[in-house]
């Protein structure tokens, strides 16, 4: 028996695609208020016979910060993915993403080891990496610090990965996943999904950073990976390659059919820019799709080495332009 957690969110509802598809039998959970919209779309982006692949997917009602319910639908369960979480970088949801990103692994890990499930795979985050402060390659390896003063999201990814790593000393067989910025089709209002919507709006500017991408596709083949593989107990880096903002953003423009963006934004126009969107949110309520910390994100050079994954599984990636090409393929449809 195979369960997903997260499964009606982006990577887990493409991970229960990519599952269906290899012709698995699938359990995930989900909450009784959520939607199943995100997870059926993603199987029609995809495949004809959607309805076919679907109900290869068995759902049963439960949440991560309530451990009965885990209890109660782990049971029989052999091999676990975990995708469920909470991204966010709005202040107002601080105590909520912790909560839901902390204790609710520690719920998942508690209820794996207590149903003695097989092995599980855990979707991380570049955020739970440490950063590099003169541009080197970031991998596996790299200590994370609180000096750099990290964000509420990559506080609750390392400690969420601290109850993997906890479950793994009781005796939890486990692999950590950690994607970089994930691209693909999603809820078109929320996470990297809206910064096409953002950018089909007539986005005006960019930044000087560049960052890792990965296509969400890819991040489920990996999952896929090294759940069937024999590894355990080791953390993957996965992304494609390291772009800038202003060649991510071009690209975006020119796949949406758009002028590209004309100024470079630095520190103090982006600090102008995220003040502002605030503002806008406390007067229509639309969530800002930037906030001050992905704004000082935004700045800064990151890049990332993805080679301890690909070696040991000769990984071929999708080029971050073809995984752009995709995406805004699928947006413009949907758009109609």
């Amino acid at each position: 028996m195979i369960l997903v957690t997260g499964g009606t969110g982006f990577v887990g509802a493409h991970l229960l695609y990519h599952l269906a598809k290899n012709g698995k039998k699938v359990k995930a959970i989900k909450r009784s208020n959520s939607s199943l919209q995100l997870t059926e779309k993603v199987f029609r982006w995809y495949d004809k016979e959607a309805s076919k692949l679907l109900s290869n997917i068995e759902w049963a009602e439960a949440d991560v910060l309530d451990l009965h319910s885990l209890l109660e639908v782990f049971e029989g369960v052999r091999q676990l993915y975990h995708t469920a979480a909470m991204v966010s970088f709005e202040p107002s949801e601080k105590e909520l993403l912790l909560k839901t990103n902390i204790s609710g692994t520690a719920n998942v890990v508690n209820a794996a080891l207590d149903k003695k499930i097989d092995k599980l795979v855990f979707v991380s985050s570049i955020a739970a990496l440490g950063r590099s402060s003169d541009e080197k390659l970031i991998d596996e390896e790299t200590h994370f610090s609180s000096s750099v003063n990290p964000s509420t999201y990559s506080i609750s990814k390392f400690e969420s990965e601290r109850e993997i790593w906890r479950g793994i000393h009781e005796g939890l067989n486990a692999v950590i996943v950690n994607p970089s910025v994930i691209l693909g089709p999603g809820d078109w209002e929320t996470g990297s999904a809206k910064l096409f919507q953002t950018v089909k709006n007539g986005l005006k500017f960019y930044t000087t950073g560049s960052n890792g991408f990965v296509d969400v596709n890819d991040v489920a083949r990996a999952m896929i990976i090294l759940m069937e593989s024999n590894v355990t107990n080791e953390r993957f880096l996965v992304t494609a390659e390291n772009i800038n903002y202003k060649q991510l953003f071009f690209w975006m423009a020119e796949e949406l059919g758009v002028p590209t963006p004309k100024y470079k934004a630095g520190t103090l126009l982006s600090s102008f820019y995220w003040r502002a969107l605030k503002a806008r949110k406390l007067l229509t309520g639309k969530t800002a799709v930037i906030t001050k910390e992905t704004a000082k994100t935004a700045q800064q050079v990151y890049r990332y080495d993805n080679s301890k994954f690909q070696n040991a599984f000769d990984f071929q990636y999708i080029p971050v332009h073809e995984s752009i090409k995709r995406t805004a393929k699928i947006f413009l449809e949907e758009s109609r």
